[in-house]
């Protein structure tokens, strides 16, 4: 009697554990709110939903070797796969998957999310960070002969290039400049790169005859400045690529593109500057970059960097007082304030037009770091709410038929043993769900089909031992001997099927990838629930029934 106390009191204090983990509760989750993401409170119940449940996105990236091949593709997205993942975690997405797939691929599944471009570029982004002082020393101006004449012998002019139909357009970005926090005054000057398209457009010389450089290319407003036309800025682009410019470039100098175009009544223009090829510093050095909103200044991203890098940025920025200092993102210049005193620890990137959303995903890669090899998207697929919530309808409605089909069966066919079997089934039902809560797994449609199919396995093991009980009653044992034997003789074979389909799902969530996974751990998690509920919990009940009747009434199976 005793035995049979605490087998009831385990039963009723797993079942009480089991209500308490599916109890809603309040959590903390990323929702869009006026097209913004916002961390609000939500109260649910702690069942985690699947990209194919809740809806969302799905990335493929792989490697992109249009520009340079990369030596070892695999050890390259290793190193990759731990910078998209940090950004992924930091983006705020509930249940996100970030996987290698093979030895060339990525696969990033992101529930919730109904913004692909944003998403891609936040995966895609390099996020290289480099400050570089712009060029005092009219370097371009040296060079433009060679280079028209290298532009000239290739073919190239803005003429032949509209014929072409290239691409001319350019998309804008944020217009941004550097402040510093606290260790020197707030720069003014950098202001004017957002209206140096403007001004300059105005104030540029009468267009000189002559190559494709001389004539399109113009100084802006401040050292290292230039300002090119939208009709010269495809065939430009394609002359800088060539590697006869390229080694042609003055020494010590890069040149790179601006974020934004430049716009003067009817005209665009871009922004083309000269830096000095080494960077002050990189963002290697950088240790914290937050988003904030300033009501004079806008939307900001605030930074700082470690010992190392303050000591050296310090320095550094010392030397060039009154200079430019470029902010270069993915070698594209950011802005280029002037630099009024040294600069340490920390400082501020401001998007003078940009909003907050943009700052939040700028300051997020910061943090993540930059890229190791640069990922392209091979695929993207979108996943819409709706289709998530029909199929946990249509796996809600299966999993209703086949409990209804499963308790007709057994009360019809087993009567009262069966209606035990029915009653352990439904602590099954609360037991899984509970497991899957409590180990924080994504609930995904393979996942519904393995708990559909975890049911069926949980009443096989009921079928075996009261096939066995029959045989046994039909021996003449008496009803307590006969449930003794049928679960001790059925006991190796419930075990041992058990064994090998959870060792079976265990291969499955090791080598297989999103859904399969899913499936893996409904079922997993559905074969443990059922060996208790079938062996013990069945046997707790025919024990209840044996301690009320005394073995005198006949046991319906």
């Amino acid at each position: 009697m005793a035995n049979l106390k605490y087998r009831i009191l385990l039963i009723v204090g797993l079942f009480a554990a089991s209500v308490w983990a599916l109890f809603p509760r309040t959590v903390v989750e990323r929702v869009k709110r006026d097209g913004v993401f916002v961390y609000d409170t939500v109260r649910r119940v702690p069942l985690k939903r699947g990209l194919d449940l809740q809806g969302g996105m799905h990335l493929t990236l792989e490697v992109d070797e249009s520009k340079q091949a990369v030596a070892n593709k695999s050890e390259a997205l290793d190193r990759a796969l731990k910078v998209v993942r940090q950004r992924i975690d930091e983006f705020g997405v509930s249940e996100p998957v970030v996987q290698k797939a093979g030895s060339e691929r990525i696969i990033v599944e992101l529930p919730g999310i109904d913004d692909p471009e944003r998403a891609q570029d936040v995966v895609q982004k390099s996020a290289f960070l480099e400050f570089q002082i712009t060029d005092k020393t009219q370097a371009l101006e040296k060079v433009m002969p060679r280079f028209d004449e290298i532009a000239k012998s290739a073919g190239l002019s803005a003429a032949s290039e509209a014929k072409t139909g290239g691409d001319t357009t350019k998309k804008a970005g944020a217009t941004s400049l550097l402040t510093q926090k606290s260790d020197s005054s707030k720069d003014s000057t950098g202001k004017v790169v957002a209206t140096a398209g403007a001004d300059s457009a105005t104030a540029t010389p009468a267009a000189v005859v002559g190559g494709l450089f001389s004539t399109n290319v113009q100084p802006g407003q401040i050292p290292g400045q230039y300002i090119v036309p939208e009709a010269s800025y495809a065939a430009i682009e394609r002359a800088l690529a060539l590697p006869a410019i390229q080694g042609a470039m003055p020494p010590g100098k890069v040149m790179r593109w601006g974020v934004d175009s430049l716009v003067s009544g009817t005209q665009r223009f871009f922004a083309l500057y000269v830096l000095d090829s080494r960077p002050i510093i990189t963002g290697e050095v950088l240790t914290d970059a937050r988003p904030s909103s300033d009501p004079v200044e806008g939307n900001v991203v605030q930074f700082t960097l470690n010992n190392e890098g303050a000591r050296r940025f310090k320095v550094e920025t010392g030397k060039h007082v009154k200079d430019n200092m470029a902010i270069v993102l993915d070698q594209r210049v950011v802005t280029a304030p002037v630099l009024n005193s040294a600069i340490g620890r920390n400082g501020q990137i401001t998007l003078g037009g940009g909003t907050l959303q943009a700052a939040q995903d700028l300051a997020l890669v910061l943090r993540a770091g930059a890229l190791p090899v640069p990922l392209k998207v091979a695929e993207v697929r979108s996943i819409g709410a709706s289709l998530g919530a029909d199929s946990i309808n249509n796996g809600a409605l299966a999993l209703a038929v086949a409990f209804a089909l499963i308790v007709v069966i057994m009360i019809g066919y087993y009567r009262f043993a069966g209606m035990l079997a029915v009653a352990a089934l439904l602590l099954y039902l609360v037991y899984t769900l509970a497991v899957l809560a409590g180990f924080h797994a994504v609930l995904t449609l393979p996942g519904l089909a393995g708990f559909v199919l975890s049911i069926g396995i949980a009443v096989d093991a009921n079928v075996l031992i009261f096939e066995r009980i029959r045989e046994e009653l039909d021996h003449g044992k008496s009803n307590r001997l006969a449930i003794d034997e049928g679960f001790r003789h059925a006991m190796s074979a419930i075990i041992d099927t058990s064994a090998t389909t959870i060792l079976s799902g265990m291969v499955l969530y090791q080598y297989g990838t999103g859904p399969v996974r899913g499936f893996a751990v409904t079922l997993i998690a559905g074969l443990v629930a059922s060996l208790f509920t079938s062996i013990f919990v069945s046997k707790t009940f025919f024990m209840i029934w044996l301690g009320r009747t005394r073995g005198n009434q006949t046991l319906s199976i």
